[in-house]
């Protein structure tokens, strides 16, 4: 065993921050066994319409409030222990995942600019999530830019930076409001700034460093480049610059005010900072090359390491040590999946089958091909291939004989279409995919997990926890804590996978591969220049919405 003697009588903690909640889970060190769970909910969720003011925002706004954030560590980490039914004096360390990009503003000390008085009602001052994406057109600035000056880094992003990142971001809050920019002496991932509030030292994870700040090689873009995009922006690589830690490092020690929060011993360890993706490849036991692990929740992250580096067009980067340390870490991703389900059962299906439970009984009737459609999968812009977030969904095909289920089952797929599109890209870039262990909570789908299997051809491994995240977070505490000298020793004791759940149907698969085909014409049609229909749309929408905003205007009303 390469654990330490007795350790089964000690336990970690992993919190898992989500897109509307946070999730703590309480793990023994010796064999990853999950003890208890809490979930709390954040108060103000996914901030898209308006402040807690009640400042109205723009299109595409996602903002989130830190407080939130802090009530995770006071309700659920001590909820999940209670459930649990173990002595919190028995815990040895505490690790945190988060969603990415999401990062906020803060003064020196750490403190949130939307926490200043003056400055709570100016959206940039808080919180951006990953799903804010109205820093686009700065984001096309930048890689215009990069590719103008032949930017050694760009590559390594798949030659595209995306709105979701922290410099597309920050260069929006300069230029939007340059005040809240000088304001901000620290621009922070969550994922740190939590690990800050924990332990009370400032620290940067190499995860979020390489694939969101675009550090590589041990260099961030130049100064000359940042002015180059505004004389001001100079400076934005100070702000984000920090003592670097690779990934199950201990950041520091539980502070005594985080441990009233928790409930949790003083002085435990405290891991570095990841990402909820990157951190789910320990608990899927995935840490070796050539396992892709796609977590699916309203989006879908995939990332898988390879022995070698090599540059995938449209990935979302490469990192040395990104994803474990000794490999080369790749990440990919769909912004969104679950998303666009629940957006069908919610806003579109009658009442009667408005329900995933029965939309999926009346699709898994169906022969492949059977609906006669086609989606893409863009309902919230393109992560992986093509970085643009003004990209919008599509269905093909439909006749007055289309149903909902047909539709559902067209949505389910287009998400397995874009999936291959990733996994293609990787193998045709000298990057094996040899399996797949998918994770998150649409693994209870087994209409959906069979579509994924027949439609990339690979067999399908399923984590066995239902917390992937937060028990790879527990894993990285445990390294932390100095429970394993590694991850991939924690990892092979800790993690967890049901091997080959889902295997591939050749029959299915050869139907699939036709319709896979249209789905790649469409994709290059509107994704690629043939047509921007898209694009026009939204730059119509949102100038529509804002001149309304602008002059108040309020809609026509229908006189019978």
């Amino acid at each position: 065993m390469n654990r330490v003697d007795g350790a089964d009588d000690r336990y970690v903690v992993g919190v898992d921050y989500g897109t509307l909640s946070g999730r703590a889970l309480v793990v023994r060190v010796g064999d990853g066994a999950e003890l208890g769970t809490a979930v709390h909910e954040y108060g103000d969720g996914v901030i898209s319409t308006a402040l807690p003011g009640g400042r109205t925002l723009p299109p595409d706004w996602a903002l989130q409030n830190p407080q939130d954030y802090r009530d995770v560590l006071r309700y659920a980490v001590p909820a999940a222990v209670s459930a649990a039914g173990v002595d919190p004096a028995a815990v040895v360390g505490i690790g945190i995942d988060f969603t990415a990009c999401t990062v906020l503003p803060t003064l020196a000390d750490g403190t949130p600019l939307c926490e200043t008085p003056e400055l709570r009602d100016r959206p940039h001052a808080w919180v951006k999530l990953w799903k804010h994406h109205a820093a686009q057109p700065h984001a096309d600035r930048i890689n215009a830019l990069a590719h103008e000056r032949a930017e050694p880094w760009i590559g390594r992003y798949g030659g595209k930076i995306s709105a979701e990142w922290q410099y597309a971001k920050g260069l929006q809050i300069l230029e939007e409001d340059p005040e809240v920019y000088d304001r901000a002496e620290r621009f922070i991932e969550a994922a740190d700034w939590i690990v800050w509030q924990l332990c009370g030292t400032e620290t940067r994870n190499v995860c979020t460093a390489g694939y969101k700040g675009i550090l590589q090689d041990g260099h961030y873009p130049s100064e000359g480049f940042l002015t180059a995009l505004n004389p001001n922006f100079g400076d934005f690589v100070a702000k984000l610059d920090g003592p670097l830690l690779p990934l199950g490092a201990r950041a520091g020690s539980l502070t005594a005010q985080a441990a009233a929060w928790t409930g949790l011993p003083e002085g435990i360890a405290v891991a570095v900072g990841n990402v909820d993706a990157h951190v789910t490849a320990a608990s899927a036991q995935a840490v070796q090359p050539g396992r892709l692990v796609a977590i699916m929740g309203t989006s879908t992250c995939h990332v898988v390491n390879g022995a070698e580096v090599a540059e995938v067009a449209g990935m979302c980067g490469v990192v040395d040590g990104g994803i474990s340390p000794g490999a080369w870490g790749y990440e990919a991703g769909q912004s969104g999946v679950g998303d666009i389900f629940g957006w069908f059962v919610e806003h579109a299906a009658p009442a009667g089958v408005d329900s995933h439970e029965r939309l999926t009984e009346l699709a898994a009737s169906q022969p492949v091909g059977g609906h006669g459609l086609i989606a893409l999968d863009w309902w919230n812009g393109n992560r992986s291939l093509l970085v643009n977030h003004d990209l919008s969904g599509m269905i093909v095909g439909m006749t007055l004989a289309t149903r909902p289920a047909d539709i559902y089952r067209a949505l389910l797929e287009s998400t397995a279409y874009g999936t291959r599109m990733i996994i293609e890209a990787f193998v045709d870039a000298g990057v094996p995919v040899n399996d797949l262990v998918i994770a998150g909570g649409l693994t209870n789908n087994a209409l959906l997990m069979q579509i994924y299997a027949d439609v990339t051809r690979r067999p399908l491994n399923i984590i066995a926890s239902a917390q992937g995240p937060a028990l790879g977070s527990a894993i990285h505490a445990a390294v932390a804590a100095g429970e394993f000298p590694s991850i991939h020793e924690a990892s092979q004791a800790m993690g967890r996978v049901h091997e080959a759940v889902y295997r591939p149907d050749p029959e299915r698969a050869r139907a699939y591969d036709a319709l896979y085909a249209e789905y790649r014409a469409l994709h290059d049609h509107f994704g690629r220049g043939g047509n921007d229909v898209m694009l026009r749309l939204r730059a119509i929408r949102n100038a529509a919405v804002e001149t309304a905003a602008t002059t108040h205007e309020t809609p026509l009303e229908v006189v019978a």
